[in-house]
């Protein structure tokens, strides 16, 4: 049995970001079902007792809003899209200047269905990275970072750190009002003291980030610095490219090279870059088997998805036709849930 700890938040975010990446290639109901399903499992059983275990839940409630709200949009926008009208709602005219738009009216099965299907895909990978916040610990994730992107890395923490603080901030608000016998709501029992609460951590956390030397560098030449800037921007670039060429299926060099050739470039960026940063890390997280057999099963999984035909992962809305599961794409999600009993349980936290 693995001895309890944490798991490198690395490894985490590599299995979620794998799981958005399935969930970006289909629009087929019952795979990004089955990748929800995957995803809130591996949280139930492997998120620990910190605050930002709880973001979850705001997550699920984000991913429903999304789904509503594409369905809503498609009934105020969109017109008749297909042969099965549903209902009609009365035409609001526009004036001259927004010819060829046309809110309300006709409503068809179609329209719905490509609304809902569109929403739920986007609610998936909203609930993927809400797993990676759930699991990781997002101050963490500076550790790991190369040099290069410590200033970078540090503004994505912290802004992915504002939906877990939200939650530990509403929960201590609500539990001092129980205390106190308070029964107001709305904008003055709950909103005002969070943000209150918000101003009070921004605060220290920026004292705290320049007692420890954020922003801080060595001596470097301009040369030096010039190419840095340009190695890292060009190799992200090049990765930004590769990467919509792989998902959109595009062959010759917007593809695999051009992924390769910005990886290449950019880690020159970061072995240069880290240069001018000196830092240490107290207790570095340890990446051991665990973490590399959650990151192959994330990995996995998203290659197996990318490499089945794009036609069989799309469920068609003109002609209206029932979801079919297909065996490959769901036997790779499946895989996706191994971590589940691979990866160490967290170490409790004592009240």
């Amino acid at each position: 049995m693995l001895e309890p700890r944490a798991l490198h938040p690395g490894a985490w975010w590599v299995w979620a970001l794998a799981l958005a990446v399935v969930a970006s290639r289909t629009t087929n109901p019952l795979l990004l079902a089955l990748v929800i399903a995957v995803a809130g499992f591996v949280v139930v059983s492997r998120r620990g007792d910190a605050p930002w275990a709880l973001a979850f839940r705001v997550y699920a409630w984000v991913a429903a809003v999304i789904v509503v709200s594409r369905v809503l949009f498609r009934i105020l926008i969109g017109g008749e899209d297909g042969g099965h009208v549903l209902f009609t709602l009365p035409t609001i005219p526009l004036p001259a200047a927004a010819a060829g738009i046309e809110l309300l009216g006709p409503t068809s099965a179609e329209e719905l269905l490509g609304g809902f299907y569109d929403g739920l895909r986007l609610a998936t990978i909203v609930l993927c990275v809400g797993a990676a916040n759930a699991l990781a610990n997002p101050k963490r994730l500076l550790k790991a970072v190369p040099g290069a992107l410590a200033e970078v890395s540090t503004a994505v923490t912290v802004a992915l750190s504002v939906a877990p603080q939200l939650v530990e901030s509403v929960q201590r608000v609500r539990r001092a009002r129980r205390l106190r016998a308070a029964r107001g709501r709305g904008v003055k029992g709950v909103f005002v003291p969070v943000l209150a609460d918000a101003m009070d951590r921004s605060l220290l956390l920026a004292a705290a980030m320049d007692s420890r030397g954020y922003g801080r560098r060595g001596h470097l030449a301009v040369r030096v610095r010039v190419l840095i800037a340009a190695c890292v921007l060009g190799g992200l670039v090049g990765v930004a490219v590769g990467v919509y060429g792989v998902l959109d299926g595009s062959a010759g060099w917007l593809g695999v090279p051009m992924l390769v050739a910005g990886l290449v470039v950019a880690s020159i960026g970061f072995v240069l870059g880290g240069r001018r940063i000196r830092r240490t890390a107290y207790r570095p997280d340890p990446w051991r088997l665990p973490e590399t057999l959650v990151v192959l099963c994330g990995v996995v999984s998203a290659g197996l998805v990318l490499a089945v035909s794009p036609a069989s992962l799309v469920t068609s809305v003109s002609p209206l036709a029932w979801p079919t599961l297909p065996v490959l794409p769901a036997v790779a999600v499946l895989l996706a849930v191994v971590p589940a009993w691979v990866a160490p349980r967290p170490v409790a936290v004592v009240a």
